[in-house]
């Protein structure tokens, strides 16, 4: 395990010097099968893969869950050398964030709809914390989740935009055997929470089906919002169908090129995302 940055260059740099490649997963620990599906895609495309394990505090406004965001650390250590995680990184906010930084980072239009509107603090957060961890690690190729779409169209632009030489890999979702996309956050559920939260795919595979079959986008949102508060879910934030490639609107109210179908609804306290394609 790596603690500090010091200690996690003298590791890469003694792989580059022997030939190796490096993978690298970013995520904030409470792993699941979800993230380790990720470590082991990063394995087959690098010889040595690290994951770091960092909650972001700047990716969190003040009345969300940093606080209570679950953490477990040694558990995770033992399920990524399970998965074949060279290396865990894990620094201290300090570490990340020392007390006299100023510098932030504003991707713009890819981050400023859907979760940049629920959330106009997040992006903002992921940026700063993926492109340090980015200029940290200096791997090959990074590996990220696709139950994060917007996130990773997000990560994908920053890093076209800054020239970080880095192929960014995204990497299908992983599900329960009721469809419900792997998340840290299930763990709030209680069992009739995640009755409703497993009904969030078939209201979004539904929708996919009426886009795939012409109906007119608007009309098509506006049924799985309903539908899914129906379902159970105390609050939508939005359900969307945009461009796959960088999620913008479709004009004229269909669609004619790849698409998406992302949404954001909450179960009691518990925010839930998911998307598929169309």
């Amino acid at each position: 395990m790596a603690r500090t940055i010091a200690a996690l260059r003298q590791t890469v740099s003694g792989w580059k010097r022997q030939g190796f490649t490096v993978g690298f997963v970013p995520t904030m620990g409470a792993l699941h099968e979800g993230h380790l599906a990720l470590v082991r895609e990063a394995g087959q495309r690098a010889d040595r893969v690290i994951a770091s394990v960092f909650v972001n505090p700047t990716q969190f406004a003040a009345h969300e869950d940093l606080g209570s965001y679950p953490r477990q650390e040694a558990r995770d250590a033992e399920l990524l050398a399970g998965a074949g995680c060279a290396l865990m990184y894990a620094p201290a906010v300090e570490e990340m964030y020392p007390a006299d930084a100023t510098t932030t980072i504003s991707v713009g239009a890819p981050a400023e709809a859907l979760e940049g509107a629920a959330r106009p603090h997040m992006f903002g957060g992921v940026a700063l914390v993926v492109a340090k961890l980015l200029n940290q690690v200096q791997p090959d190729v990074a590996v990220f989740g696709e139950k994060d779409y917007q996130q990773l169209i997000v990560i994908k632009r920053l890093v076209r935009d800054l020239d970080i030489p880095v192929e960014i890999v995204g990497s299908p979702t992983i599900r329960d055997g009721h469809g419900l996309a792997l998340s840290s956050r299930n763990a709030y559920l209680s069992e009739d929470q995640l009755e409703v939260a497993r009904r969030l795919n078939g209201v979004l595979a539904e929708a996919g089906a009426r886009v795939a079959t012409g109906a007119a986008l608007p009309a098509v949102e506006a049924e799985a919002r309903e539908a899914l508060l129906h379902a159970g879910f105390s609050h939508v934030d939005y359900v969307a169908v945009r461009r796959a490639d960088d999620l913008t609107e479709f004009e004229g109210g269909s669609v004619d090129a790849p698409a998406r179908v992302l949404a954001a609804a909450w179960v009691g306290k518990t925010r839930l995302i998911d998307n598929l394609p169309v």
